[in-house]
Order: structure tokens, then C-alpha cells, then sequence
């Protein structure tokens, strides 16, 4: 694999860090401005909205710069955002700058995943996008540990500090590493060409099953920790191992689907949406002992997050020569379906339906994305099921009563 491929892993390990560390820092960055931590959570969300605003904003502005180019500037605005954010002096300044964060996250990951999978040529395409996204599920190992406890120990604003670091380091090595590359179409013609891609029906039900499928994992992690508190028996300082377990998994699914993706992508899709569904539903029984729950935490970053390389490999497959924007709006998806996943489990645990209910919320949105996936499947057979024009056949013995036809150029 090209070594390339270690810059962009880098640039994904800080903005996975970014993304998810400051879940673990809400308590820390609540107090010292000033605010509850349902207030602080909108610095959670502002990044969130960054991403959905940003994946398809930042890919059109740019669709006429080269790739390159593209991920240099998009790491050089994250690194800014956060160390922004680190200066903040108010809680409502802070998600001003979480969304200016949260811009780039997509466009850097369209334009990185189609930049891998040229680099990687036929055959590999999957495998190093997913290596690629390694750096992000490493976040989860790594960086969301370590910048929590660099948080708890010297405050929240040190943790985005070192995160600006990382992001500078990040913007150093794409623009040393990186090849160049070529620029596309003068004038309107990129942007058309990206939207194009959206006339496809296959592209959309491509985004909707990532949306519902991702969400049903999503449904259940928004919710582990007071799952393995109050049903497991864990002790607070337990979970971070066990969420580093999680973060484990989710490393390792991430290197199964590139594998996967690269070789079957449509069985791939059904496979780990069915691995997601059957997870699920599993952990209500297994989140009972310490020793089952923590092997099911594995299973579930694992099959969730080989999702990803498999659908990467799928939208980028569907979006024929304009793949940068489709790329773009899958990580839009990503974070809706997390938005859908936590709201929806959110919504039964209130309903008083207890912590195990978001499971059974997890199976039903991973049983949507295999029907969407069905969906999707009739409509490539449909696709290639459209008969070629062939000559009519002759029979020799009988004379032919009619003008032959000339073929003619189309």
C-alpha cells in the first residue's frame, strides 16, 4: 500500500479524536464555562451539524481544485476550528467554533477515500480506503482515551490543543505525501458533474440504508456506558476500558469490510447489516454477565464499523466519475444516522421501556437497511437485466423475404 495512505490515516486520527473526545471532556468543559451539561452537549451537536453542512458545502466549493489541494485545505480549517475552540471564552463561542470544526470532517473524507482508492489501483480500492479509515476507528482506541484523561488532569482546553497538533501534523504530511493530483473539468462542468451523480436512485438508497443501518448501531453505543453501569455491574472507570474494547472492535470491522468490499461488496452490505441485527438483539441477552456483555461490546464496534469501508466502496461504485460529492454526503449519513439512533433510543429509555429497549430500537433500523438493501440489490438486477441489442437470427434453409439491415454507427 502506498504510504500516503499513513497521511491521511493521521488527518482521520484527529478528526476522529476531535469528533468523539469530547464526549468524554462534556463534564470538564460544562463547568469551566459556566453552563449544565445538557447546554454543553450543543458542543457535541454543533460539530455534528458542521458535518452535515460542511460534507456537501465544502466538496462543491472545491470541485475545482485538485484532491490534493482539497485535503490540505481541509485539514489546515479543522486544525484552525479547534484551536479555536480551545480559546473559547464562552459555551455559545465554543459551538460556533465546534460547527466551524465539523465543516471539513466530510469534504476531507470524500476527497481522502477517492484519493486512497486511486493510488491503491483495481482490487484495492476498499482495502485502503479502509486503511484510511483506520485512523479514525483508531481515535476511538487511542485518542479518545488519552485526551480524556489529558483532559481530567490539566483541563478540556488542553486536550483541543494537542487535537490542533495532531491536525497541523496532519497538513504537514498530506501536503509531503500525498501525490499530486490532476485537477478536473474547467468551469461549471465539476460542479454538474457531482450533482449528476445524485440522478441516480441506486446512489440515494445507498445513503439511506448507511442512515438506518449505521443508526441501529448508533442507537445502542449512544447508550453503553449506563448500560454496562446499571445491567452489567461495570464500575465508571471499567467502562473506558470496555469503550476502548469497542473501539477495538470497531478497528478490526473496519479492516474485515475493506477486505470484504474489495472482493463481494453487495453480500458484504447484506452480511454486516445482518452481523449488525443479530448483535443487537443478542446484547439484551448477554448484557446481563460482565464476561458476555464485554465480548458482545466488541461484536458490536466490529460488525457496525465494517459497514462503513463496505458503503464507501458501494456510493463510490454507484457514483461513477464524480464520486468526491457522493463520498462527501456518506458522512453526512454517518451522522444522521447517529443523530437518528441516539434520538430514537433516547425515545424509549424515556418512555420508560428501560436501557436494554435501545437494542431492540437498533434491530429494527438494522432490519430497515437490509430491506433497503434488497431494494437496492432489484434495482442493479433490473439495471443489468436490460437486454443488449442483438442481430435477429437467419435460418439458413429459408430465403429471406426482406431487406437485411445494414448495422450503422450509434
Amino acid at each position: 500500500m502506498p504510504f500516503a495512505l499513513v497521511a491521511l490515516a493521521v488527518g482521520a486520527f484527529g478528526i476522529g479524536t476531535a469528533e468523539f473526545v469530547m464526549m468524554g471532556v462534556l463534564p470538564q468543559a460544562a463547568a469551566e464555562l459556566g453552563v449544565s451539561i445538557p447546554t454543553a452537549g450543543n458542543l457535541i451537536s454543533g460539530y455534528a451539524l458542521g458535518v452535515v453542512v460542511g460534507a456537501p458545502a465544502l466538496t462543491l466549493l472545491g470541485a475545482r481544485l485538485s484532491r490534493k489541494t482539497m485535503l490540505v485545505l481541509t485539514m489546515g480549517l479543522f486544525t484552525a476550528g479547534n484551536a479555536l475552540f480551545a480559546l473559547a471564552p464562552s459555551a455559545e463561542v465554543g459551538v460556533a467554533f465546534r460547527f466551524l470544526t465539523g465543516l471539513p470532517h466530510g469534504a476531507f473524507f470524500g476527497a481522502g477515500a477517492v484519493v486512497a482508492a486511486g493510488m491503491a489501483g483495481p482490487g484495492n480500492r476498499a482495502k485502503a480506503v479502509s486503511m484510511m479509515f483506520m485512523g479514525l476507528t483508531l481515535a476511538n482506541v487511542v485518542g479518545v482515551p488519552l485526551g480524556t484523561l489529558l483532559g481530567q488532569q490539566f483541563g478540556w482546553r488542553a486536550t483541543f490543543v494537542v487535537v490542533a497538533a495532531i491536525g497541523a501534523a496532519g497538513v504537514a504530511a498530506l501536503a509531503r505525501l500525498v501525490p499530486d493530483q490532476g485537477r478536473p473539468a474547467a468551469g461549471g462542468s465539476a460542479v454538474r458533474e457531482q450533482l449528476a451523480a445524485f440522478r441516480s436512485p441506486q446512489v440515494w438508497l445507498a445513503l439511506a440504508i448507511v442512515t438506518f443501518g449505521l443508526g441501529g448501531t448508533f442507537a445502542v453505543l449512544s447508550y453503553l456506558t449506563p448500560i454496562l453501569t446499571d445491567v452489567s455491574g461495570y464500575s465508571p472507570t471499567a467502562v473506558t476500558l470496555l469503550l476502548a474494547l469497542a473501539g477495538l472492535g470497531m478497528t478490526a470491522g473496519n479492516f474485515i469490510g475493506g477486505r470484504i468490499a474489495d472482493k463481494a461488496v453487495m453480500p458484504g452490505v447484506f452480511a454486516a447489516l445482518v452481523g449488525v441485527a443479530a448483535v443487537l438483539g443478542l446484547f439484551t441477552v448477554t448484557s446481563g454477565n460482565k464476561v458476555t456483555a464485554a465480548v458482545t461490546v466488541f461484536a458490536i464496534g466490529a460488525v457496525g464499523f465494517m459497514v462503513a469501508p463496505i458503503m464507501q466502496a458501494l456510493v463510490m461504485d454507484k457514483a461513477g466519475g464524480a464520486p468526491s460529492l457522493v463520498s462527501a454526503a456518506l458522512q453526512s449519513a454517518f451522522n444522521i444516522a447517529n443523530s437518528i439512533g441516539a434520538y430514537a433510543g433516547g425515545l424509549v429509555i424515556a418512555g420508560g421501556l428501560g436501557l436494554l429497549a435501545p437494542n431492540l430500537v437498533g434491530v429494527g433500523l438494522a432490519a430497515i437497511g437490509i430491506a433497503l438493501a434488497a431494494a437496492l440489490a432489484g434495482v442493479d438486477r433490473k439495471r443489468q437485466a436490460v437486454p443488449e441489442p442483438v442481430a435477429e437470427p437467419v435460418v439458413e434453409h429459408q430465403p429471406v423475404e426482406r431487406p437485411v439491415a445494414v448495422p450503422v454507427a450509434a
